[in-house]
């Protein structure tokens, strides 16, 4: 059985990144999302990937909320967008982002990328969400994520249930297929010696 995505939150690069790979399946994934009828929640900018992703959506005919701080919002270019919330600092506009979004998914980025799925990431294994947590693993991007979080699992940080939490693929269209199949489990964050 699957679950409807309705609006997915996607972290990304304000960045185009090294190979032309990371944008051009910034773009492929903006028009599934179209022809899905799922909705982008983005931080909002119109630089990087996540102006590529953002464009591509509105391009199409489909539906992208941006949010993004007051500061950050004074510095930059925009994407005509569906909506867009300005928020007073980045933990008001993280916290929006959430509350909109059935999902997330990070592509390629920085720091502020790892931060944000790292941040569900941990929500979903504290409990506050039981939403799918998704990484488009475009050209292995992620791997060395993945490794770390399988180091975290040996060296008993982590548990193997909640590492497994996260969904990742290469393919954009069969990542959201399994984010539509994902069943939430209950797992107990503490590990007991």
């Amino acid at each position: 059985m699957t679950k409807r995505l309705n609006t997915l939150c996607i972290f990304c690069g304000s960045s185009f990144g090294r190979i032309p790979e990371y944008r051009e399946i910034a773009r492929e994934l903006g028009k599934y999302l179209v022809s899905k009828d799922i909705k982008l929640v983005y931080g909002g900018g119109n630089v990087g990937l996540m102006g590529e992703l953002a464009r591509s959506i509105m391009d199409n005919g489909g539906h992208a909320i941006g949010v993004i701080p007051k500061r950050l919002y004074e510095k930059v270019e925009h994407v005509s967008l569906s909506k867009l919330h300005i928020v007073d600092d980045m933990h008001q506009r993280k916290s929006k982002m959430y509350e909109l979004s059935d999902g997330f998914i990070a592509l390629p980025g920085g720091i502020g990328t790892i931060e944000e799925l790292t941040e569900v990431f941990t929500w979903h294994q504290l409990g506050y969400h039981n939403k799918p947590v998704g990484i488009l693993n475009i050209n292995n991007y992620f791997d060395n994520y993945i490794k770390l979080l399988s180091h975290m699992v040996k060296e008993k940080f982590l548990k193997e249930e909640h590492k497994n939490i996260i969904i990742h693929d290469e393919n954009p269209y069969t990542l959201i297929e399994k984010m539509e199949s994902f069943k939430p489990v209950k797992i107990e964050k503490w590990i007991k010696d």
